[in-house]
Order: C-alpha cells, then sequence, then structure tokens
C-alpha cells in the first residue's frame, strides 16, 4: 500500500471496539484519511483503558472483537482503501497474573521457559511490589492467606483476590502440613507434573481444590508456615512502596505493574511478534507505530530486526523525543518519528516571540522561585534520581563497581553512584545509542560533554574518576571487563536516562512551572525562547531533509492538552498584562476559598495560578451555556489531583497528603460551580473572551500548517471538530456521535468552529489526495516572504512538485485584531502585509478555499487572497 497522506488515530477501548470503529469508516473515508492508525489492541489487563499493559503479545483482545474482529475491520478499511497502522509495544508487558509469561516466571522463577523473555536479576528472588504492606505484616494480619488460584486451581498465596502461584517445589512442605493424607499425597503426586517442562495437571488439580481449599483455608492462621512457604518461592512479596529503592526486574518509567522485555534476543523478539508480522504478511495490517523505542537495549538492532521481519514497504514509526539539536540516528530503518518535535515547532510558532518574559516573571513571583528554569529543572532530575529511581542507580552502580573491580581500579559503588547521578542529570538528551560496535561520534562528543560537567559537580576524587571509568566504559573497549557485563552497563545507563528526562521534565517540572502551559509539552522546553517565523521555516525545511514521512501530530493520549486547548493558551503570550491583572484580581477575590493547613495555603499561588490557565485551556466554546460546561468540574477534579501528584512538591503518588489535594480539589470545584462562584465565572468569562477567539484563529493556523507542513498529518479522533481536552484520562474519554463532514467553508464564528475546521480538514486533505497536486507535498519546503508593517503576524510557505504547488497563508498572533463575532481578521490588519507569489506561478493558482481563480502576479496584499476565510491555501490549477 502506499505511503500515508493522513493517519486518523483511533484509541480502542472506553467504548471504541472493532465493531464501532468500522461504523466510523465512512466518515473517516469522508474526511480524507487514507490510514486508520489504532492503539494497541493486544490482549491487555481487565479493565485496561488504554492497552499498553499488554499480557498476550499474541492475541487479540477479546473485548475488542478478538482477532476475527480485527480482520473484519482491516477488510472494511480495505474496501473503502483505508490502511491499518498498529500501534505495538516491544518494550514491556503486564506484570499481571493475567499474564501466562509472567504467571510461568512468577511461579517457577528461572527455571521458567519465558525467565529470560523479561528483564530481570535473577541473582536473588523476583520482588513482587504489589502489597500494601510487607509480607510479614499481611501474614501477621491475616491478609496473606492460602488458597487455590480460581484460574488454574493451583494452591496459592492469597492478597486478597490476587493469587501468587505457590512453586511447585514447595508443594511437598504444603502436603506436610494437611491433616487429609489422601489429599496430601494427591498434592505432592502432582507437583512433578506441574514442572516448569510439564503439562499443567489443571483437572485433576480442578478435583482435589475442592478438599484443598477448607484445609488451606483451616491453615492460613499458622503464620509459621505461611512465612515458610512464603521464604521457598522464586519470589518475595513486598510493600508497593519499596519499588523505588529496590526491584528485580526493569519496569516502565516508575510503573511497576509493566516489566521490561529482553526484545534484544532473537528469540524474545520471536515470540513476541509472531502475531504482528503475521498481520503484516497477511496484508492485514501497512504500518507500525513503535511505543516507547528509547527502552529498548538497542533500538537500531530491534528496527533493523522488525524491518527485516516486515519488508521495506511497511511505514514504520517511532515514539521519539527529539531535542533541539538531536536527529534520528541514520541506522534506525524507519520513516521518521509519532510527531512531538511538530508540536513544538507549532506551537513556537503561535507564540509571541517579542516578549514571553512578562508571564515567567509573574509566575517566578507568584512561585516565589526566581531561580533560572535550568536550575530546576536540575532539581527535578535530581529527585528522580536520588528518590524515585533509587534502586536502577542503586543496580547500575554495583555493576560498574563490578567492572571497575575486573579491570583493577577497584572504585566504590557509593563513587559510581554520584557518577551516574551527575552524568545522567547533565544529558541534554533522553538518551544515547552506544553499542557493543561503539559509539558514533555524535555520542562521543554528547558523552564527553557529560564527563566535563559531571567531572566539575562531583564532589572527591573517587567519584572523579568514577566519571572518568563511566565515560570510557561506554566508549572504548575494555578486554578487562567480561563482554557481557560491558554490554549491561551500556544498555542499563541508556535505558536509565531516558525515563529520568521524562519523569523530571514531562511529569514533574511541567507541573511545577506553569508560567505558560502551552509551552508544557512532551518534547518541548518551556525555558526555550520560541523563534517565530524564521524558527519554524528552519525546523520545516530540515524537516523535509530529514523526516518527510514522519508524523506530524497535535494532539496524542500522551499530551499535556488537546490541541485547540494549546493554540488558545499560546494567545497568554499576546496579551501577558491582561492576563496577569485578571489573575491578581481572581485571587483577591477567591482568597476567602484558601483554607491555610500546617504546611500552609491550599492552594499556593502557583498552584492557583496554574489553575486558573488551565481552566482557559478547557473552557467550552460555548461557556456557562454550552453542554460540554456540566462535566467540566468533575473532569478538572481528576485534573487537580493529577497535577499536584505530579508536582511533588506537597504530595505524590507514594506518599499521598489527602487533606493537601482535598483543599485544592475542594477550590477549584468551588470555581466551577455556577451558583456559589457566579460572580468569579461571570469575570473569567468574560476575560477570556479575547484569548477564546483568537485561540480559535491559532487552532485554524494550527490545522493548516500540519495538513500542509512536511510530514503526515496525524488527526487524533474527535479533533477533527475541536480538542480542548486536558491530560490523559480526559484525553481518552468516549469520542461522540459520529459527524459527517459536509458543512461549507463560509465565513467561521467561534458558534461554527467546530463544523468549520472540520470542513477546512476535509478540503485540505482532498487536495493531498488529487494525483495532478499531491506530488507537491513530496517536493520542497519554500519559505515565502511577508513583508509590510503586519508581516510578523503572518506565515506563508509554499510546497513545490514538478510542475505543481501548494501555497499556504496563515494568521499567528492576532488577538484583537478580528472582526467582532467571526473569526475574520481586520482589513487594517490585511491590507498591511504583502506576499511575494512565485514568478513561474503567475496565473496558474486557484484558491483551494473558494474555488476563485488568483489574479495577483507578482505581489498581493494578504487581504486579497484571504478574502471571507482568516487562511487561505492557494494551489496550481
Amino acid at each position: 500500500m502506499p505511503l500515508p497522506t493522513a493517519t486518523y488515530r483511533l484509541q480502542f477501548r472506553n467504548g471504541m471496539t472493532f465493531d464501532t470503529a468500522r461504523a466510523r469508516i465512512p466518515a473517516i473515508k469522508a474526511l480524507g484519511i487514507s490510514h486508520l492508525y489504532a492503539s494497541p489492541v493486544f490482549t491487555a489487563t481487565t479493565g485496561s483503558t488504554h492497552g499498553y499493559d499488554v499480557t498476550d503479545a499474541n492475541g487479540i483482545d477479546p473485548v475488542l472483537g478478538g482477532l476475527a474482529g480485527l480482520e473484519k475491520l482491516a477488510r472494511a478499511l480495505k474496501a473503502e482503501g483505508i490502511g491499518l497502522i498498529l500501534d505495538i509495544v516491544p518494550n514491556h508487558m503486564a506484570s499481571s497474573l493475567e499474564n501466562a509469561w509472567w504467571k510461568s516466571v512468577v511461579r517457577h522463577g528461572a527455571g521458567s521457559p519465558f525467565s529470560r523473555h523479561f528483564d530481570i536479576d535473577w541473582q536473588e528472588r523476583l520482588t513482587l511490589p504489589f502489597l500494601g504492606e510487607s509480607a510479614e505484616e499481611a501474614i501477621a494480619a491475616g491478609n496473606l492467606r492460602l488458597g487455590v488460584d480460581p484460574d488454574d486451581h493451583g494452591p496459592s498465596l492469597a492478597y486478597y483476590d490476587t493469587h501468587y502461584p505457590l512453586t511447585p517445589e514447595s508443594w511437598g512442605m504444603l502436603a506436610d502440613a494437611l491433616p487429609d493424607p489422601e489429599v496430601a499425597q494427591g498434592l505432592s503426586a502432582l507437583a512433578a507434573e506441574a514442572g516448569p517442562g510439564g503439562n499443567w495437571p489443571a483437572e485433576r488439580l480442578k478435583t482435589l481444590a475442592a478438599r484443598l481449599e477448607g484445609m488451606l483455608e483451616a491453615l492460613s492462621g499458622n503464620a509459621a508456615l505461611l512465612q515458610a512457604l512464603h521464604d521457598r518461592q522464586p519470589y518475595v512479596l513486598k510493600d508497593w512502596r519499596t519499588a523505588c529503592k529496590h526491584l528485580t526486574y526493569r519496569r516502565f518509567f516508575e510503573v511497576t505493574g509493566l516489566v521490561g522485555l529482553r526484545v534484544e534476543d532473537p528469540a524474545v523478539f520471536e515470540d513476541s511478534h509472531r502475531l504482528v508480522v503475521d498481520l503484516v504478511r497477511r496484508g492485514l495490517v501497512d504500518g507500525l507505530r513503535i511505543d516507547h523505542v528509547d527502552g529498548l537495549a538497542d533500538p537500531a538492532a530491534y528496527l533493523q530486526r522488525l524491518r527485516a521481519a516486515v519488508g521495506a514497504e511497511v511505514y514504520i514509526v517511532v515514539e521519539k523525543i527529539l531535542e533541539e539539536d538531536e536527529t534520528i540516528p541514520g541506522d534506525w530503518p524507519i520513516e521518521g518519528t509519532t510527531g512531538y518535535e511538530f508540536i513544538t515547532a507549532l506551537t513556537h510558532l503561535l507564540v509571541d516571540e517579542t516578549d514571553t518574559g512578562v508571564l515567567h516573571r509573574a509566575f517566578a513571583d507568584a512561585a516565589n522561585d526566581d531561580r533560572p528554569l535550568a536550575a530546576q529543572a536540575l532539581e527535578a532530575k535530581d529527585l528522580m534520581l536520588s528518590v524515585n529511581f533509587e534502586g536502577e542507580v542503586t543496580r547500575l552502580s554495583r555493576l560498574l563497581a563490578d567492572a571497575s573491580k575486573a579491570s583493577g581500579d577497584d572504585l566504590p559503588v557509593e563513587a559510581f553512584g554520584e557518577a551516574v547521578r551527575s552524568m545522567i542529570r547533565a544529558l541534554s538528551v533522553y538518551r544515547t545509542y552506544v553499542t557493543a560496535d561503539g559509539a558514533s561520534d555524535t555520542d562521543r562528543r554528547r558523552l564527553a560533554s557529560i564527563t566535563e560537567t559531571a567531572g566539575e559537580t562531583v564532589t572527591g576524587q573517587a567519584a572523579r574518576d568514577a566519571v572518568a571509568f563511566v565515560a570510557r566504559l561506554m566508549t572504548e573497549a575494555m578486554p578487562d571487563v567480561d563482554g557481557h557485563l560491558l554490554s549491561e552497563i551500556r544498555a542499563r545507563f541508556q535505558q536509565l536516562s531516558g525515563p529520568i528526562m521524562a519523569k523530571a521534565m514531562e511529569d514533574t517540572l511541567f507541573y511545577r512551572y506553569g508560567a505558560m502551559l502551552a509551552l508544557n509539552e512532551v518534547g518541548g522546553n518551556p525555558g526555550q525562547r520560541p523563534g517565530g517565523p524564521n524558527a519554524f521555516h528552519t525546523r520545516m525545511v530540515r524537516r523535509q531533509a530529514d523526516m518527510p514521512h514522519a508524523l506530524s501530530a497535535t494532539s496524542t493520549h500522551d499530551t499535556k492538552r488537546g490541541e485547540d486547548a494549546r493554540a488558545r493558551l499560546a494567545t497568554l503570550s499576546e496579551m501577558p498584562a491582561l492576563w496577569i491583572a485578571a489573575v491578581t484580581r481572581w485571587r483577591r477575590l477567591n482568597a476567602p476559598l484558601v483554607p491555610v493547613l500546617a504546611c500552609g495555603p491550599a492552594p499556593e499561588a502557583w498552584v492557583e495560578w496554574t489553575i486558573y490557565q488551565a481552566m482557559l485551556g478547557a473552557w467550552p466554546i460555548g461557556g456557562r451555556q454550552d453542554p460540554e460546561f456540566a462535566g467540566l468540574a468533575e473532569r478538572f477534579d481528576a485534573f487537580v489531583e493529577k497535577m499536584l501528584r505530579e508536582a511533588k512538591t506537597r504530595t505524590n503518588w507514594g506518599a499521598p497528603d489527602t487533606a493537601y489535594e482535598e483543599a485544592v480539589r475542594g477550590f477549584a470545584r468551588h470555581l466551577l460551580d455556577p451558583e456559589a462562584s457566579a460572580v468569579f465565572l461571570a469575570d473569567f468569562e468574560k476575560t477570556a473572551q479575547p484569548f477564546l477567539a483568537a485561540g480559535l484563529v491559532n487552532s485554524l493556523s494550527q490545522t493548516v500548517a500540519k495538513l500542509l507542513a512536511p510530514g503526515i498529518p496525524d488527526i487524533y479522533a474527535g479533533s477533527e471538530h475541536a480538542d480542548f481536552s486536558l491530560v490523559d484520562p480526559d484525553n481518552r474519554r468516549p469520542l461522540g456521535p459520529v459527524v459527517l463532514p459536509g458543512y461549507p467553508l463560509s465565513v467561521p464564528t467561534p458558534e461554527t468552529f467546530t463544523r468549520y475546521k472540520q470542513a477546512l480538514m476535509r478540503r485540505l486533505l482532498s487536495l493531498r489526495n488529487m494525483p495532478q497536486v499531491g506530488e507537491a507535498f513530496a517536493g520542497d519546503y519554500r519559505p515565502l516572504a511577508i513583508e509590510g508593517p503586519a508581516a510578523r503576524h503572518f506565515l506563508a510557505f509554499e510546497r513545490r512538485g514538478r510542475d505543481c504547488a501548494v501555497i499556504a497563508i496563515l494568521p499567528r498572533c492576532v488577538a484583537g485584531r478580528l472582526v467582532e463575532g467571526t473569526l475574520m481578521l481586520d482589513t487594517d490588519l490585511t491590507v498591511a502585509a504583502d506576499i511575494a507569489l512565485p514568478f513561474d506561478l503567475s496565473g496558474r493558482l486557484i484558491n483551494a478555499l473558494t474555488g476563485e481563480r488568483i489574479d495577483a502576479n507578482f505581489v498581493a496584499s494578504v487581504g486579497s487572497l484571504l478574502g471571507e476565510h482568516p487562511v487561505a491555501v492557494l494551489a496550481t490549477g
């Protein structure tokens, strides 16, 4: 199937099944979509809302419709000329007993045939940190008891409704304690058959279970027996709060419910990709999205193996955060990323670059913290390294100490702990990609830089020596160090730096620093000053050269807010004084609602600032009269809890301060109570109007840029109308009814925005799909000059094919410059900007939104090209 021209990201679960997806095919086709892009559809944990907690990599989730349902969906899509892209999760699986591979490992330990499928340190027992207390406390309290697993009928240690299987090697000990010799003999006899190499004797265990269950319940009061049985297991049950200090398996970020897969092992790759490769080879799947590629031990080797398995024609993109000076490694055989860097480029275009410092200074005053943002980012990294990922740092440090001893340096573990923390905190990208073959020139430069920085920040000669040793180990051959140990250290260092960056920036700093929330987006950096149109042009020229077929996203299941909320919040940069005055007024008005707890006011001033801004982003277009307003308070309540816990200042997920949280959530609920806060809400709604109107124009500019700039536009389901969602789970809410495109492109107003946006999207996607014009999108990206007093308020670019061209003209920074009641620009603005059209297109251009031929020659006023629309798209006829 040809490369995508546009993808439609559909989140399965939460009411979306293969059957309901099929019902949306007519609307997807009418919009002009070439490929449906599905969230993970493999069997996941019961009740999963996202599908990234896979329990069976070779099964399609029955709750969605199973394999038969997926096949039916794929055939229905193919019948309409639409391809299918699947989101796959090679980095991890659910560490759930619903996962047969994992349950085998829990039951049999290192003897399980799947013990090497997962990234587990088998030098000690497998840690299972899923209790609310220690195992000893659970036994003493009667919360950990003996039982029979209702799924496979084997004896278990039951913690409430969760049954941890007893290894068959310990069944003899259990049998010795049973009062019925016949049952004891039966259980002992079955132990040999239940070993890792045998066939599980489910039916005979089921027969035995009827008599066994009551005996086990009676024995559950024998604490010494339970402790002895627990000690005989290949696992050790732990309090969930201990996971950050010690864990014997690699987890996904801080999620102990997700265990790392060793897909670097060819056998594990084959086992975990059997179904997806089959779906591709059968022609049911045309593309793959690779989740969290930076979590893999060797991303390049994985992607090369995947490419060899699925063939050269399959479209592959990876979830990868690119920093400003970073590009995809050249040896990755993929089309590009899922597009977070594109979100950053667009946001920086929409933000007024002339003076973003006003909001930053105001927020610093509210937070009583004027430190540079870079210092605050390092503080967040330090927290991750010293607390949240303490166990991972300690494990890596011990491996480094072993390597040091083998090489003759024999540096202490503590010195390596300081070295690892200092080097990772200094790394400006998510990770490097050093392998057994060595480091690229780019990675050598990055490692040299962090080595120099870390060498200056660590204390003591031992730590400085440890920094130098780590640098040498990452970049040089070390014949005295075992090759497997060397490879493991390199992989673990790089698998750790990514989660540290993600959790420190996206899931800590972005919730602490709320000067301008539009900049707090995955892949973004709120401390980086936007560069306006020139910076956007530079990024797009580079994007066309490096990743012309990467996805261009604006909303995803992981973005911090919906695309239209972000576009709206960018307007704060245009009217900072208005916003700051409003926040000052609201804080004074709502001061009686702020209780002072022992730990201080709740909310603090900076939290209150962030709440008001998040409210603005999520505010319904129709205000308090909009049907969406009725559910905003409930949605906002979940957002506030997440915001507070992710910020990790006075509460967090591991140790929640419920009194503080309830006070802040109560404050937010009160703000959104139409009766209790009528005065505030009236003021808020009035103040919001210029931000709302300018934000809607930003959204339309964003839509044009996404659909016409380099890359494959990715439409997050529902955002073709509007997306003012908060962070997950708010952005994974069930979709509304199917709405077929069909609204005419007439003068847009706030009331008609959702229909206009969908119609605009449909018109531009039809342009991409026209054979006589579509070639332009494979061609060059060319910035077009705009002159005149209002030049900074517009951006224009051309996409040029061999004998065709498309030109986009879009507004930016237009707050206060709109015709009242519409989304049209003031003529005083549009006539004050002229665009230089390419000479060779004179007489050949048609306005793609109106169908009118363009009479202008070389220079035209922007207003003459916009007509009755806030954006203009011209194409060769």
